[in-house]
């Protein structure tokens, strides 16, 4: 679970209950009680999203706030260690003896990586199949983050759109001046309701796909560089060398190929 994201949002309600709370006391809620407010922003905003996008990546929505909830990336350097592992394996027995450790690999990407050189491959047809679905990946990701970009775009402006309704009907059907505020603050709440789900939770969690699909996509190089290095052969210490490279410098401390081990 991504308890930055959970945090951010609670810790922000709870700031706004706060204020709210010490400079009106509970009384203070009720403009906030607005109904209708969040029916013409919310359900405004997604029918607008149904206008622009297909139903089915609508529906698909779902799956990626799952993602940005829920999700909490790969070890990178555990990654690095498994090949390192079967890589020494490969260089005492062959490639085929890797058929029992494709089973055990619980990363589906991995998995077909590795097989593909369990089952003999040639370099370019591996690369062309996995940088193949690294591409849809890439997209399945840019249209994710394209909905909740067009989300937090769309809430704002319901928002105004809720107000400018609350107060065509307020002015319409008015008969005493002095419920002018009270009507005026309820009208508000829409702008309210707007403004909040498009900048705290639509464009923030855009921000956060971009970042997840950033990472999960980097795995994946990591990925087709050791499945590559794997089917040309390459020594154990050659193989640690290069894919620590893809990793920050804290992550770069991982078992290195010494002692008995040791098949270069």
């Amino acid at each position: 679970m991504d308890f930055a994201t959970i945090l951010g949002i609670l810790v922000f309600a709870g700031l706004v209950v706060a204020s709210v709370f010490l400079s009106e006391g509970v009384a203070g809620f009720k403009p906030f009680l607005n109904i209708e407010a969040v029916f013409v922003v919310l359900g405004g905003t997604f029918c607008a999203t149904l206008v622009n996008y297909p139903l089915s990546q609508v529906a698909g929505l779902g799956r990626v706030l799952r993602k940005v909830l829920f999700s909490s990336g790969e070890d990178t350097s555990e990654i690095v260690t498994t090949f390192v592992s079967l890589s020494q394996k490969a260089k005492k027995e062959g490639f085929l003896a890797l058929e029992g450790d494709v089973k055990k690999i619980t990363n589906d990407f991995l998995q077909r990586g590795v097989q593909l050189v369990v089952d003999g491959a040639d370099h370019e047809f591996i690369r062309n199949m996995l940088e193949t679905e690294i591409g849809f990946i890439r997209e399945r990701h840019k249209i994710g983050r394209e909905i909740f970009n067009a989300l937090g775009t769309y809430a704002p402006a319901f928002g105004i759109i809720g107000t400018v309704l609350g107060m065509i009907l307020m002015l319409n059907g008015i008969d005493d001046v002095g419920e002018v505020p009270r009507r005026m603050a309820l009208a508000l709440a829409a702008a309210f309701y707007g403004l909040g789900a498009g900048y705290l939770l639509f464009l923030p969690m855009a921000g956060k796909l971009r970042r997840r699909s950033d990472e999960e996509l980097l795995v994946k190089e990591i990925v087709i560089r050791g499945v590559l290095l794997l089917q040309t052969g390459a020594a154990p210490s050659m193989v640690e060398a290069n894919l620590k490279a893809y990793l920050e410098p804290a992550k770069r401390v991982i078992s290195s190929v010494t002692g008995q081990g040791r098949a270069d």
